[in-house]
C-alpha cells in the first residue's frame, strides 16, 4: 500500500511541478553565489592592486569590503530561498496535500 501511495504522488503532475520550480529555483541561486565567490577568488588571484586600494582614510581596503559582501550575499540569497520556500513552494505543497488527501 504505501508503495503505492508513493507512486501515486510520483506520478502526480503537482508534484512534478513543485519539484520542477524547486530544483531550477536552487540551482540558479547555486549558480549566482558560484559566479559570486569564484569572481572574488579570480580578483584576489589576478587584481591584489585593486583589492589592496585603501577605502577613505583608515586601513580598510576595497578586498576587505568586497568579501563581506561575498558572505552577506550568501546570507541574502539564503533569504531569497526561504521566502520563495515559505511561500510559492509551501502553497504548492498544500494544493498537492489537498489533492492526495
Amino acid at each position: 500500500m504505501a508503495s503505492q501511495d508513493h507512486n501515486q504522488v510520483l506520478r502526480n503532475p503537482g508534484f512534478q511541478e513543485l519539484v520542477r520550480q524547486r530544483t531550477r529555483f536552487a540551482w540558479t541561486l547555486s549558480i549566482a553565489m558560484l559566479v559570486i565567490y569564484f569572481g572574488f577568488i579570480l580578483l584576489v588571484a589576478f587584481a591584489k592592486p585593486l583589492l589592496a586600494t585603501k577605502i577613505g582614510d583608515g586601513v580598510t581596503s576595497l578586498g576587505i569590503i568586497l568579501g563581506l559582501g561575498v558572505i552577506v550575499s550568501a546570507f541574502i540569497l539564503t533569504g531569497i530561498y526561504v521566502q520563495r520556500a515559505n511561500s510559492r513552494f509551501d502553497e504548492l505543497t498544500r494544493r498537492l496535500t489537498r489533492e492526495l488527501i
